[in-house]
């Protein structure tokens, strides 16, 4: 039996998911350079990214950097009916599954050795039982810790294993990228690497004081943990969203208050949608804008009550991007912008107020705020039954924002935690 302490956490990941599932769907594409989408690059296989293909590239400049590359169209339902086949099968092996995306999961196995074996055997098991019963290739880390088992699942791709002992940590670690930290992205690798900090060995080398210097005081003692494989998080098995969030990235766009109105409402149809569906409102929004160069701006407010409406977290939205805005006076052109709900709270049901002499503009419990509500929901009640673009806003409908398939947004959304 694996002592306690020792390497029984598992971060099982499907193998260019998307992609995959279409090669599978379709014999003809197997071996072949395939990416998910049209205009733009949703998925690609391995044998895409070969070329240098990747996910959020436009169609033109896939196509040039691969001739032979095959656009195909998504099969949604698909994606989640095999990505749920899976986490059954992972299921078979210990209760303790955290599902974190569509096509990935943490297991804990402490408690299943007696029953499967050492956890090696549990992944082994694991891998076999999804290429056989399902068709599909999963990657996946053993280690002491989740950020761990995360790492060693990147690096054992693609269809591979990698078992991380708690006396080699600093042997496997050491040397790898800084990229593949949790939490390091473009613009904090950037700033790492402007330094010479380009492994995760020497990240662990680095003063905390120093870190937080270059990324914010949190980060910095954020990165400095998961360096030296410090991570006390557990598996959960189940949790509630901490926010909702929807971001949309535009090249590089002039400001124009029609850009904004759209952008902006189309994202705050996104995150109240999710919002109602999960029964949810929350108290705080937040905007960020981001321009040119990576620079970015970030503004929030806390309301007394939650919200949900779409209309009301527009009219905050815009509000606040204008308040980042003002503070860039500069800036003419913006490459994203961002909206997240957080502070969540249960709302079952609307609770009416009295027209007191309070501030109720976004107030949802006001005369306006329970037309918002309603009018809502019933907008809810039309897309479940005749699909997403059955109603919606004007300044959405009509806008050009939204060119990754709705399906494909809400599949990915669905399991996803900001």
């Amino acid at each position: 039996m694996t002592p306690i302490g020792g390497a029984t956490i598992l971060h099982a990941d499907l193998d260019a998911f998307y992609a995959s599932v279409e090669q599978l769907l379709d014999p003809s594409l197997r071996g072949r350079p395939i990416a998910v989408g049209g205009g733009v690059v949703l998925a690609a296989s391995y044998e895409a990214r070969a070329f240098g293909v990747r996910a959020g590239m436009p169609g033109w400049r896939a196509l040039k950097l691969c001739s032979d590359l095959r656009f195909v169209g998504g099969h949604f339902h698909e994606y989640q009916r095999l990505g749920d086949q899976v986490i059954d099968v992972l299921r078979d092996f210990t209760p303790l599954v955290e599902r974190i995306s569509i096509d990935e999961a943490f297991l804990d196995v402490a408690g299943s050795v007696h029953l499967f074996g050492s956890p090696a055997d549990i992944a082994v098991g694991i891998r076999r039982r999804v290429r056989a019963e399902i068709g599909l290739a999963v990657s996946v880390g053993v280690a002491r810790t989740k950020h761990l088992a995360k790492i060693a699942s990147q690096v054992a791709k693609p269809d591979g294993l990698i078992v991380v002992e708690p006396d080699r940590e600093r042997e496997f670690l050491d040397p790898l990228p800084v990229e593949l930290v949790w939490g390091v992205g473009p613009v904090t690798h950037a700033r790492l690497t402007g330094t010479g900090i380009r492994t995760i060995g020497e990240l662990a080398a680095t003063p905390s004081t120093l870190l937080q210097g270059l990324v914010g005081q949190a980060a910095g003692g954020k990165l400095a943990s998961l360096a030296t494989n410090t991570d006390p998080r557990r598996i959960q098995i189940a949790r509630q969203a901490a926010s909702v969030g929807a971001q949309s990235a535009l090249g590089r766009r002039e400001v124009t208050p029609g850009l904004l109105g759209s952008v902006l409402g189309y994202l705050a149809d996104r995150v109240a949608g999710r919002l109602r569906a999960a029964g949810r409102a929350g108290r705080t929004v937040t905007v960020r804008v981001r321009f040119g160069g990576l620079r970015s701006v970030t503004r929030s407010v806390t309301l007394p009550v939650g919200i949900s409406t779409t209309l009301t977290l527009t009219e905050l939205a815009t509000e606040l991007a204008g308040v980042a805005l003002a503070e860039r006076p500069h800036e003419h052109e913006i490459t994203l912008l961002a909206v997240s709900v957080s502070h969540l709270v249960d709302e079952p049901a609307l609770q009416l107020e009295l027209p007191l002499d309070l501030d109720g503009r976004h107030r949802p419990g006001t005369v306006t705020g329970a037309a918002r509500w309603a009018l809502d929901r019933s907008v809810d009640t039309i897309r479940a039954r005749f699909g997403r673009d059955a109603v919606g806003y004007a300044t959405v409908v009509f806008s050009d924002v939204g060119h990754v398939p709705e399906a494909f947004r809400e599949l990915a959304e669905r399991h996803a935690i900001d």
